[in-house]
């Protein structure tokens, strides 16, 4: 029995940051890949950052320098730090633990 939830999401103006949080149960977290994704209103959902279990990242050109991927294998939690953001960040974010998600928060970056 696996659950993965997110928290943090909310509404920011543009420049701010959030941080988000993913709590991950169920699973042998220090072993997991895991990733945050986003799916903007009319679009498909994409991959904003993976990290996986021996320390390799992955970002995606548009949050590249502004996001930041990490967890913490004692909590059991992995964080999306999100710097200088912009309105096109606005989505709702999704945690992934291998292949295993979580039910989303929504990210609203506006003035």
């Amino acid at each position: 029995q696996v659950h993965v939830v997110e928290s943090g999401g909310g509404l920011v103006q543009p420049g701010g940051s959030l941080r988000l949080s993913c709590a991950a149960s169920g699973i042998i977290f220090r072993l997991s890949d895991i990733a945050w994704y986003r799916q903007a209103p009319g679009k498909q959902r994409e991959l904003v950052a993976r990290l996986n279990s021996g320390g390799s990242t992955f970002y995606s050109d548009s949050v590249k320098g502004r996001f930041s991927i990490s967890r913490d294998n004692t909590k059991n939690t992995v964080d999306l730090q999100m710097d200088s953001l912009k309105p096109e960040d606005t989505a709702v974010y999704y945690c992934r633990c291998d292949v295993s998600w979580g039910q989303g928060t929504q990210v609203t970056v506006s003035s």
